[in-house]
C-alpha cells in the first residue's frame, strides 16, 4: 500500500512537473511529497527525477516509471471509485474544458439537469477554444468540435453528437438580396462562414439534398471560428449563416431568421468528449453518457 501511495505522489509531481503544485493538489506538504519521492527513489534504486530550483524533470527511468505507474495509479482509483458507488452516489469535482459557444448555445439546460441528478458532483468549466493539454493540465474531459484530434495518439475520443446545419438568413438580408434557389446562387450572396477560411479563394462547402450533392466555393467577407458570432450576424441582417436547429428554434419561432433553401443541408459537425484515458471515474463517464443521451435527444426532436 505504501508504495502505491509512492507511486500517486511520483504521478502527479511528473504531471506537474513541480513538487510545490504536486503538494497543493495533493494537499500535503511539500517537505513531505519531496521526502516520499526520495524514499521511493532509494526503494527502487533509480534517480526519477532530475531537481533544480526553477524545475523538475524526468530522467530516462523517470519516464518508464511514470508510463507504467500512470496506468497502475489510475486502475487503482478506478476500482476504489467503483467500490465507493455500491454505498454512495458519484462526488467530486468534474473539470470539463469546452468552446464558448456550445457551452452557452447547448451545455446550459444539460449540465442542469446533470447537476440536478447527481447533487454530490461539482464543477469547474473552462471556456476556451484552447486546445489544453489533457495529459498535463487537470481536466476529466475536453468538449471539442469538428475531427477528433490525431494527437497525441494516447488521447481516446467518443463521439456524444452530430449537429446537423442549414442556411439561415433574416428576413430584411432575404427583402433586397438576390433570387436564392440553388446553392450554387450563394455565389452572389454575402455568406458568413462559421469557420477561419483562406481568402481570396475562400472555403468549398458541401450541400447535401438527398443522395445529391453539390460542391460550392465560398468566398466571404466574414470568416469567424464563432457560430455565436456568426448567429449575430445573421440576425442583423449581413448575410446568411450555416446554423443549426437547436440554436435557431427561438429565432425562427418569432420571425428573426428563415431557413432558406429548406432541401439543402450542410455536412454535420462531429462533437468529440476527448479524454487522456479510458479508465475514468464515475463522475466522468457518467457525464459523457449523460450529454451523449441528451444531446441525441435533442436532435431527434429538431
Amino acid at each position: 500500500m505504501e508504495l502505491l501511495s509512492y507511486m500517486r505522489l511520483f504521478v502527479e509531481v511528473a504531471r506537474s512537473k513541480s513538487f510545490r503544485r504536486a503538494a497543493d493538489a495533493l494537499d500535503m506538504p511539500n517537505s513531505t511529497v519531496s521526502r516520499h519521492i526520495a524514499e521511493l527513489e532509494k526503494l527502487i534504486g533509480l534517480r526519477l527525477l532530475h531537481r533544480s530550483t526553477r524545475k523538475v524533470e524526468l530522467t530516462e527511468a523517470g519516464e518508464v516509471y511514470f508510463k507504467r505507474c500512470q496506468s497502475i495509479v489510475e486502475e487503482a482509483r478506478i476500482a476504489h471509485e467503483s467500490l465507493l458507488e455500491v454505498v454512495e452516489r458519484p462526488s467530486g469535482i468534474l473539470r470539463v474544458s469546452m468552446p464558448v459557444d456550445f457551452a452557452t448555445g447547448y451545455l446550459a439546460p444539460i449540465l442542469r439537469d446533470f447537476a440536478q441528478a447527481y447533487p454530490l458532483i461539482d464543477f469547474e468549466f473552462d471556456l476556451t477554444a484552447r486546445r489544453v493539454d489533457l495529459q498535463s493540465e487537470p481536466y476529466d474531459l475536453a468538449i471539442r468540435i469538428g475531427p477528433p484530434p490525431s494527437a497525441p495518439s494516447t488521447l481516446v475520443a467518443r463521439q456524444v453528437a452530430l449537429l446537423p446545419r442549414y442556411l439561415y438568413a433574416a428576413p430584411s438580408y432575404l427583402k433586397q438580396a438576390p433570387p436564392l434557389k440553388h446553392p450554387t446562387d450563394l455565389a452572389h450572396h454575402v455568406v458568413c462562414i462559421g469557420q477561419a477560411a483562406t481568402r481570396p479563394q475562400g472555403v468549398l462547402r458541401t450541400f447535401y439534398r438527398g443522395d445529391e450533392q453539390v460542391d460550392v466555393m465560398i468566398a466571404s467577407r466574414y470568416a469567424m471560428n464563432s457560430v455565436g458570432l456568426s448567429r449575430s450576424l445573421a440576425l442583423l441582417g449581413v448575410g446568411i449563416a450555416g446554423l443549426d436547429t437547436e440554436l435557431t428554434r427561438d429565432d425562427v419561432a418569432l420571425g428573426r431568421l428563415r431557413r432558406v433553401l429548406p432541401d439543402w443541408n450542410l455536412a454535420p459537425v462531429q462533437v468529440h468528449a476527448i479524454t487522456e484515458t479510458r479508465l475514468l471515474p464515475a463522475r466522468t463517464r457518467l457525464f459523457i453518457d449523460f450529454l451523449k443521451t441528451q444531446l441525441q435527444e435533442r436532435s431527434v426532436a429538431s
